[in-house]
């Protein structure tokens, strides 16, 4: 199992395609500010292409959270993600024989930092600490109960954000692109 594949990876990806999304809409928008229009007996005043591009681009941030809230929760991404890594730090402790001893990751709110309960002496506890350090998706393990350490959420958050701009920058490109060769009518 690696973390990045399994969690990050996902949501990475649907920032990058919310990020292309908000960023055509938002910056395909006309160069000079339409004229206001009467409809019926009503003034329709149309938004100009400023203020429409924020919205894209709020929108789209927002979709953005949305997304990363969704996947760790509802979705179930962080569940799996935890009960994989407990499972994989139940069978080494069984593997090191050390079976009065318990793994668990910091929960409330959930995070990679592994905690350890049980008696233990000094070196048990200072080589179970660097052992499973090492575990795929473990940040870092202790035998205290205070996480030190980013909730899971706002990692999935910041991931989602990394793939955002990205998507920001591919959609600017192509819309630059758009633009310049739409000057060639022949």
């Amino acid at each position: 199992m690696n973390t990045f594949w399994t969690y990050f990876w996902p949501i990475f990806g649907a920032g990058f395609l919310i990020g292309v999304t908000s960023g055509l809409i938002g910056l395909r928008s006309r160069i000079v500010r339409p004229k206001d229009r009467v409809a019926g007996d009503k003034l329709v005043i149309t938004p100009s292409p400023r203020r429409r591009r924020q919205v894209a681009l709020l929108t789209g941030f927002a979709a953005v959270l949305a997304s990363a809230a969704l996947w760790h929760g509802p979705l179930g991404a962080a569940d799996r993600l935890a009960t994989t890594i407990e499972r994989q730090a139940r069978e080494a402790l069984n593997y090191y024989e050390v079976p009065k001893v318990t793994a668990h990751l910091h929960r409330g709110p959930l995070s990679r930092e592994l905690i350890f309960a049980g008696p233990a002496d000094d070196f048990q506890r200072g080589e179970l600490v660097r052992l499973f350090g090492q575990l795929p998706g473990v940040h870092r393990a202790s035998w205290s109960d205070r996480s030190r350490w980013l909730p899971l959420i706002a990692e999935g958050i910041l991931a989602a954000i990394a793939g955002f701009l990205p998507g920001l920058l591919v959609a600017y490109v192509f819309e630059r692109r758009r633009r310049y060769n739409a000057q060639w009518t022949w």
